[in-house]
This record gives C-alpha cells, sequence and structure tokens, in this order.
C-alpha cells in the first residue's frame, strides 16, 4: 500500500504504476459535470490554485449539516466516461496530479496523465458510506446555490482514503487490458458452442 499525500508534485505521481493501491491523505476537491463544464467556460484562477497538485473527486455527496458544519454521509464515486470530453484540459489548465472514479476515462484522459504526470485512480463503487468515513473534514464548498448539492465543488479533507492506480503516467490502462482479456474469454466461449 502506498500512502499519498496531496498536494503533491509530478515526481510522486510518476512513482505510482497501474495496479497499486493507494490511500490518499490530504484535501481533495469534488467535481462532476457541471463543475468540469464551469472550470472550462473561462480562466479560473481561484480554482487553479484550489486544484493545482491534487485531485478532483467525481463524486456526487450526501451531506448533513449539524451545527453550522457539513459532513459527508456517502461518498461514492460516480461514473468517469461522461466527463472524458473534459478532463484532458482540466488536468492541463489546472495542474492536476490525479482524477478518482469509476469505471475508467478514455484517451484523451490517458494522454493528459502521460504528459503532464497525473494518474487516474479506481474508487470502489457501492461502498459509499465507507468512503464518507474516509472524509475527515469539509473545508468549503463553492457554487453550491448554483449548481446543487451533487455537481457542487465540495473542498474535503480525507485520511488514507482507498483507491487503486488504473491508469498511469506510463501510458498503461488496466481498463483496456480487462476490456481486451474479457474480448478473448468471450469469443472462446463462443468458440467452444
Amino acid at each position: 500500500m502506498t500512502e499519498l499525500k496531496v498536494p503533491c508534485d509530478e515526481a510522486a505521481i510518476r512513482e505510482l504504476k497501474c495496479g497499486d493501491f493507494v490511500e490518499i491523505t490530504g484535501v481533495i476537491v469534488t467535481g462532476r459535470d457541471a463543475a468540469h463544464t464551469f472550470l472550462l467556460e473561462e480562466d479560473r484562477e481561484v480554482y487553479r490554485k484550489l486544484l493545482d497538485g491534487t485531485v478532483i473527486y467525481h463524486c456526487g455527496p450526501v451531506v448533513k449539516k449539524d451545527n453550522g458544519e457539513w459532513r459527508f454521509l456517502s461518498a461514492g464515486p460516480t461514473t468517469s466516461a461522461r466527463e472524458e470530453p473534459y478532463q484532458y484540459d482540466v488536468i492541463k489548465n489546472y495542474g492536476l496530479r490525479g482524477v478518482i472514479g469509476k469505471g475508467g476515462m478514455g484517451p484523451k484522459t490517458l494522454k493528459a496523465c502521460e504528459e503532464f504526470g497525473a494518474v487516474y485512480l479506481h474508487a470502489l463503487g457501492g461502498a459509499g458510506a465507507l468512503a464518507a468515513a474516509r472524509v475527515k473534514k469539509v473545508h468549503d464548498v463553492k457554487m453550491l446555490d448554483e449548481f446543487g448539492v451533487p455537481e457542487a465543488f465540495w473542498v474535503i479533507e480525507v485520511e488514507k482514503f482507498p483507491v487503486i492506480v488504473t491508469m498511469d503516467s506510463h501510458g498503461k490502462n488496466l481498463h483496456d487490458d480487462i476490456r481486451e482479456n474479457s474480448e478473448k474469454a468471450y469469443k472462446t466461449l463462443l468458440e467452444r458452442e
């Protein structure tokens, strides 16, 4: 298990390889469809400072406000593929070192990981309450009124948040490998009939 403290530099990310189990500790930011579109509409310096060296988490959390403070009740990953049209430019323009989600991403994101030193980190789907237990503090929420709870930028501090590197900065993509192996197995099964 590798512990990754964020924010981090490119060298720390270049050491990670596909298949590595990682625990993230530090401040990360959630962001989904509205957030990615918003980031690319124009240059947003305040968000560059927020995202530089850290990770964006494709997550639409379930939250509750107690005594004036937000807390996460569920923090499971959402499907990342729909962010593929935006992710290259978000990584490039905002200095991201990683993306957390589920299901993997496509060739544009992999290219960004290679060029700029980033990784795609797969989080376990269906375990939102367990993921929320790793969120130790909500530091801020941005664009809550405009986007609503699931789409807002939640600035959260996580401790030992578990993920697996499935796309690395060296051009390896485990999602492609799994797809190819599955197709081969499927063809083999069809040939047996």
